[in-house]
């Protein structure tokens, strides 16, 4: 199976607290202004190696060194990353956009620890929605990316599939009470028509019973209310700071993929690229086959 079609599967538990250790150690070395190299090596000592992780870690070293981003290798690393992580640091990583990395941190720390506390494809759902829509993120690419994730069934893809098509064209309160019990029991009392099989409800009886109260309102206000009545978990804000305090890390951030571009370029006038140094014997970076095993 090919990186762009194989999703990841679930992992266990430990898996995702050492992921949440991963994103807050690279937190706390962007904050320090070290080097992204060496912020990997650091954190990487500290994982749990009866993990996957400092594998993967190994991976985004050699990729970060090679094109100065990390989504690259996050997606070659789709049976380990989930392709909503992807998406969130991916986006971090677009110069283009207004999402910074931090938040994206942030984020993803807040998602590990609601996979690792055994998550619902409800709960999962509607923080990652509650994720596109807070920060303004695409949409149609956050969808797709979220229907790779293994915790969703068939229906569940078939509802985002369906979904990332019509966003901005229905009200997102509708799209979650006609797949919620409540619909059913409403359509019960009024002798309306029910849905097939094939459209079983995906949300509860108070998910729905919340949504027909937040029709035609700010989505923000569905989701705060959803997470007061059901204690759903609430998606991190950007945090309102100096931009001064994150300007010099950005900075170094930018000069670090330059960096790994100017190189390859003078590699290249010289006569070629030489890969060798990316799969040195004693430090080569793990194949798809050893974080597999």
């Amino acid at each position: 199976m090919s990186d762009q079609t194989q999703s990841s599967a679930e992992l266990e538990a430990e898996e995702y607290v050492e992921q949440r250790h991963f994103f807050e150690g690279l937190q706390a070395g962007l904050s320090d202004n070290r080097p992204m190299q060496e912020i990997l090596s650091s954190v990487r000592n500290e994982i749990l190696v009866t993990t996957k992780l400092p594998m993967a870690i190994d991976f985004m070293a050699a990729e970060l060194r090679h094109s100065g981003q990390f989504y690259p290798a996050m997606k070659r690393l789709s049976h380990y990353f989930s392709g909503f992580q992807t998406f969130i640091i991916e986006s971090s990583e677009d110069d283009r956009g207004r999402f910074d990395f931090q938040t994206g941190l942030e984020i993803l720390k807040s998602e590990v620890k609601l996979r690792a506390d055994h998550a619902t494809p409800q709960s999962l759902f509607l923080y990652q929605f509650e994720t596109l829509c807070r920060h303004r993120l695409k949409y149609d690419h956050g969808f797709i990316a979220m229907a790779a994730d293994p915790l969703y069934d068939e229906h569940w893809k078939k509802f985002l599939e369906v979904n990332r098509r019509r966003i901005g064209l229905i009200d997102i309160a509708d799209m979650i009470y006609v797949r919620s019990e409540h619909y059913i029991t409403q359509q019960v009392r009024r002798g309306g028509k029910l849905p097939g099989a094939d459209f079983p409800p995906l949300f509860g009886e108070r998910e729905g019973r919340i949504a027909l109260a937040n029709r035609k309102r700010d989505p923000l206000l569905l989701f705060s209310a959803l997470q007061r009545q059901l204690g759903y978990p609430k998606v991190p804000s950007k945090k309102k700071i100096e931009e001064e305090q994150f300007l010099i890390p950005q900075m170094m951030r930018r000069m670090e993929r330059m960096e790994a571009r100017i190189k390859l370029l003078e590699e290249e006038n010289r006569g070629g690229i030489d890969l060798s140094k990316f799969y040195e014997k004693e430090n080569r970076p793990p194949t798809f086959g050893d974080i597999d095993d």
